[in-house]
Formats: C-alpha cells, sequence, structure tokens
C-alpha cells in the first residue's frame, strides 16, 4: 500500500488528518456553475490549497517534502 493512502481499516482521529493535511497539503478543485431555466448564467471554476506556511515555502523553493 503507498504511504499516502490512508487505510480505511484503521480509524482516524480529526487531529491526525489535520496534521497529514498541513504537512503534506491539499489541492480542492471544483466548478459551481448557477443557472435558470437550463441556461448557465454563472460559470466559477475553483481551485484551492490548502497547507502550513512551512510545506508552501518547501515546495516554493523546490524541496522534497518527506513524510
Amino acid at each position: 500500500m503507498h504511504d499516502n493512502v490512508i487505510d480505511r481499516s484503521k480509524d482516524i482521529t480529526l487531529l491526525e488528518m489535520l496534521d497529514r493535511v498541513l504537512t503534506k497539503g491539499v489541492i480542492l478543485t471544483g466548478d459551481i456553475v448557477i443557472s435558470v431555466a437550463d441556461i448557465d448564467l454563472v460559470y466559477l471554476g475553483v481551485k484551492l490549497m490548502l497547507s502550513s506556511v512551512e510545506t508552501m515555502e518547501q515546495i516554493k523553493s523546490g524541496k522534497i517534502i518527506k513524510e
């Protein structure tokens, strides 16, 4: 099993998940479309990256993040 895959049979706490997100970072993407009568009026593409400042600085400098 890969290191970055969470074992579903293992219970994980919210604190462990938050620590993993801040240590490794996570990217969320999505699309929002507002329409009326099947006519698309507004399209919004969303990309969100969540991580700690230290992780962002390591990514920016090109350093490899190790667990």
